[in-house]
């Protein structure tokens, strides 16, 4: 019965307010939300709007630097435990107040997994075997197994949720119907309707300020161009992801502004390491063993034959930069003397000449054609490169939502508790969190690892004891220079083995009419918190 009266209470905070008397924020979006429950998923679609509800107790500010939340303060208090102080008079959406028995009960929850979940955040509490405990009702301690110097940065990843609100309450289904949608956010559960658009109504009481919109739409426009139009039509008030050929329009008209930030978004192309791959075949369609791609000579020679600078000016209006990086300038972990591998297909035929392969093979390059900017041209671009130094090339886009579950555990093989991706070679991406490559390096190099989420993000199931030792060591050592020299000597490892191949950072952008501006995010949410009129 609890369950459903807060969703009635939210239904009625909706109509409550006159419509006449509202100031809406209508926010165009590329790709959807799937669902509401913040721990199903980590997709950034879905994340932008569990943001305006939810909240954690790290926040991120627009560099993705931590910042307060939920959390007032932390400070490790010994090698193995953290102290977290949360914030004092925070209520949830129906009234109820928040306390640390709301954390324990999130952290329970997605200990426990989240049943169905295609990518939930809950492998963050694995990582350095971290136990938690109220002890009392503003002081939650974390321990781990060892020191842990990112405990604040992982929690940054896991939204807090109401107990009295969540228990018992199906996964899912329950936050997509507002029967448990209740947050200590900006703003409150109004509607969702798949396909059509997300409402979201202000929180009078949010211990954070006054909130300047009074409700915010979230209507997908999946087509660069519809999105556009939808723009230019006054039909929504901001869009991300304007397509990069009309930017330079949009910044010379007056009716429009546009704000730009460089991404965390890496865009790389993920090799398949498994002795056959079932998209490799010989000039008989027949399959290759061994996988070619286990060649470090072929990995290179593929990177070689792309041409990066003609990606950034054809394809992306100049909004990328190329990159060899696994986290852009600026962030913990960068390093400064690995630069973009330069156009060589000369180089790169020779390469594979050496490796045995001067006559080449087949390959199916897999990845979205509604997720990253212009992903569909890059793959098809990519194939056209390889194809000119003898590896011929098919390529297979498809909606972000198909391609993510065959990635990560499209291949028959899968088994509950234990993935296998299907694609021998897909482009997809990954942004890293909190301005730290901790995360990335143990994300994308580690050794693919269920019970611990090492290489939770490792889709080709490349392995290297090298990086796994410096990768691990990393995860538990306090002092930042020490902590910096490994996380660079795993980089640069990875970087020269080719365990992937990195293409570019995004440059975000977003459009916007006149009358309104925007803070613009490194790790390309748009949020309405950020977003005003400018009288």
């Amino acid at each position: 019965m609890r369950l459903w009266m807060t969703g009635a209470i939210c239904a009625a905070l909706v109509t409550a307010v006159p419509a006449t008397a509202q100031e809406v924020l209508t926010i165009g979006v590329r790709s959807e939300a799937s669902s509401l429950d913040p721990h199903w998923t980590q997709l950034s679609a879905d994340v932008q709007v569990h943001e305006h509800i939810f909240e954690k107790l790290v926040g991120l500010d627009s560099a993705s630097q931590p910042i307060p939340g939920l959390a007032v303060s932390w400070e490790p208090i010994d090698d193995t435990t953290w102290e977290f102080k949360l914030r004092e008079g925070v209520t949830w959406h129906d009234g109820e107040p928040f306390t640390a028995e709301d954390v324990i009960f999130t952290f329970d929850r997605l200990k426990a997994g989240i049943s169905g979940a295609p990518a939930s955040p809950a492998f963050q509490l694995d990582k350095g075997g971290k136990e938690w405990v109220a002890i009392d009702d503003l002081t939650v301690h974390i321990t781990t197994d060892g020191p842990y110097p990112t405990v604040a940065e992982d929690l940054a990843m896991l939204p807090i949720i109401a107990q009295h609100a969540a228990e018992g309450a199906e996964e899912s289904v329950d936050f997509n119907n507002g029967e448990a949608t209740i947050g200590t956010g900006p703003f409150m559960y109004g509607t969702f309707n798949p396909g059509d658009s997300i409402t979201l109504v202000k929180n009078p009481d949010w211990w954070g300020g006054e909130v300047e919109w009074d409700e915010v739409v979230f209507r997908p426009v999946t087509q660069d161009a519809s999105r556009l139009a939808a723009l230019l039509n006054g039909d929504v008030d901001i869009i991300d992801y304007p397509p990069t050929v009309d930017l330079p329009q949009l910044e010379e008209n007056p009716d429009f502004t546009v704000t730009t930030i460089p991404s965390d978004r890496l865009i790389y192309l993920m090799p398949g390491y498994k002795h056959v791959e079932p998209f490799i075949t010989d000039a008989n369609g027949e399959a290759m063993m061994p996988n070619p791609l286990r060649d470090w000579r072929v990995r290179r020679a593929l990177s070689l034959a792309i041409n990066r600078e003609a990606i950034r000016d054809r394809i992306m209006g100049g909004a990328s930069l190329p990159a060899k990086n696994i986290v852009p300038p600026g962030f913990f972990g960068y390093v400064e003397d690995l630069e973009a591998d330069p156009y060589d297909p000369e180089e790169a035929q020779a390469l594979l000449e050496e490796a045995g392969y001067g006559d080449g093979f087949n390959i199916t390059l897999h990845g979205p054609n509604d997720r990253y900017i212009n992903d569909a041209r890059i793959l098809e671009a990519v194939a056209q490169m390889w194809s000119r130094v003898g590896i011929t090339t098919q390529v297979d886009a498809m909606p972000r939502n198909i391609f993510f579950s065959r990635l990560i555990r499209g291949d028959e093989l899968s088994m509950p508790g234990f993935d296998v991706p299907e694609f021998s070679m897909s482009l997809t991406g990954w942004g890293t969190v909190a301005g730290e490559a901790t995360y990335t390096v143990s994300g994308t190099l580690e050794t693919y690892n269920a019970a611990t989420g090492g290489g939770n993000g490792n889709f080709g199931r490349y392995s290297n004891p090298e990086i796994d030792a410096r990768s691990v060591l990393a995860k538990r050592t306090i002092d930042p220079d020490d902590r910096l020299a490994l996380l660079q000597e795993a980089i640069r490892i990875g970087m020269d083995d080719y365990a992937y191949i990195p293409l570019h950072f995004q440059v975000n952008s977003w459009a916007m009419r006149a009358g309104i501006e925007h803070e613009p995010r490194t790790n390309e949410r748009t949020l309405a918190t950020e977003i005003s009129r400018v009288e």
